[in-house]
């Protein structure tokens, strides 16, 4: 079945939504190119464009948020933490939805990639799903100064200096085996790896 055409207003009403949610932090300029950046940034690589709309929306959302707590626009409700590896389909993605996952929305979670890939790995999700864990993040995210600047923690896996450093922040770097080609046992092993370091960072993070 052919993706359907999106009607003329859908990102019209998407910038009039965003702005209303935003009002008083972000102006109204602001927020169209925020939202115009992210269709530019998912359009290209989009595989099923009837639910393009709804990843532009999330991406343009969570970067207006990471730049309204980054600036100091609006105040933290819980602590963030930040995973990142080279490309954004693996590592950091299991990372963050075991954080989400174990947390139960005790902090929040975001995951970026220095290099980030056109899709997440496919034997990632299976691997998530096999423990009932949902997978939110339909697509990898390029790394931002502002999504560091946000942060509290930020734990990075194999992307070497890319990532900028803030003083103040918390910094840990994960030595886990990249799940890129590999089998799906091979890819729970990883999993139960990354599940174990997840736990202790939130013992530690949430005292």
């Amino acid at each position: 079945m052919a993706d359907q055409p999106h009607a003329p207003d859908t990102y019209d009403r998407l910038i009039d939504d965003l702005t209303y949610a935003y009002e008083g932090v972000f102006t109204p300029e602001t927020v169209a190119q925020v939202v115009h950046d992210a269709r530019a940034l998912l359009e290209p690589n989009a595989k099923v464009t009837q639910y393009l709309p709804i990843f532009v929306a999330k991406q343009a959302r969570e970067h207006l948020m990471v730049v309204a707590q980054a600036e100091g626009r609006v105040a933290k409700q819980v602590p963030e933490v930040l995973f990142v590896c080279v490309h954004n389909a693996g590592r950091s993605q299991m990372a963050a939805a075991l954080t989400e996952h174990l947390s139960a929305r005790r902090v929040h979670v975001r995951s970026a990639g220095s290099q980030p890939a056109d899709e997440v790995n496919p034997i990632v999700v299976e691997a998530l799903a096999e423990r009932g864990i949902p997978f939110a993040t339909p697509y990898p995210k390029p790394l931002t100064h502002s999504a560091v600047q946000a942060a509290d923690v930020i734990v990075t896996m194999g992307c070497g200096d890319a990532c900028p450093i803030f003083p103040g922040k918390r910094y840990e770097d994960w030595d886990v085996a990249d799940p890129a080609g590999q089998p799906l046992e091979v890819v729970r092993d990883i999993r139960d790896d990354i599940q174990h370091r997840v736990t202790q960072l939130l013992r530690d993070v949430l005292g």
